[in-house]
């Protein structure tokens, strides 16, 4: 007979999280099963809040506010720009690396 693995404890993860989770697999950088593994979460659990979210843009709640909705985009649109200018910066450092050696 398969041994099972023990249970693990039911953990509690704040909307803080979940939102970083879901923002990790909608930008395409990892999988599902890359965040899952990375950050020890079950693919279920991540699935359930990719899709929540994903229910949650398509009908706004009416307690957010405006503000909050800006400060939503204005978070996503500085992630992608420090990501890009991280991506300028990697370039930057191979370039450095390769004329330094040519130099030689």
């Amino acid at each position: 007979m398969a041994k099972r693995k023990p249970r693990r404890p039911r953990r509690q993860f704040t909307p803080e999280f979940k939102a970083e989770i879901v923002e990790l697999c909608r930008r395409g950088d990892r999988s599902v099963p890359e965040v899952v593994k990375d950050f020890d979460l079950t693919e279920t659990a991540v699935r359930l809040w990719v899709a929540q979210a994903q229910g949650q843009e398509s009908e706004p709640k009416a307690q957010e506010s405006d503000l909050e909705l800006n400060e939503r985009a204005e978070l996503a649109a500085l992630r992608r720009e420090n990501r890009r200018l991280r991506e300028d910066v990697e370039i930057l450092k191979r370039a450095t690396a390769f004329f330094a050696r040519e130099t030689r």
